[in-house]
């Protein structure tokens, strides 16, 4: 189960008019993926800590495209997250994502709005 904060194509056209994609941009997208992956573990349920410590972080750069993912790795995750029938869900990778891409659209507003 992951979460990836990217954009389209035109939102990197849009953007390689506006910054200069190849820095500032990838520094936003790496402190926003660290601080979601942050907020997500703090918000794991705590048992033996092996859920928290198995939600990850990890980029990917194709191209012009840079992309930070958050990953709940242990394999009851989904579980945990949304619940099964026979107990609620504890959500720490939604509301984690939910909460960072507001941060995230008001960084990149910032850089456009910038330049």
């Amino acid at each position: 189960m992951g979460v990836t904060l990217s954009g389209g194509s035109g939102f990197e056209h849009f953007l390689d008019a506006k910054i200069n994609v190849g820095t500032e941009v990838i520094e936003a997208v790496k402190r926003n993926g660290a601080q979601m992956q942050q907020r997500a573990q703090s918000l794991a349920p705590v048992d033996t800590g092996f859920l928290k410590r198995d939600i990850t972080l990890s980029f990917t750069n194709a191209g012009v495209e840079f992309a930070a993912a958050i990953s709940g790795d242990a394999e009851y995750d989904p579980y945990q997250e949304y619940g099964t029938r026979f107990m609620p869900g504890k959500p720490h990778i939604r509301p984690a994502y939910y909460a960072q891409r507001v941060i995230f659209t008001k960084d990149i507003r910032e850089l456009v709005l910038r330049k």
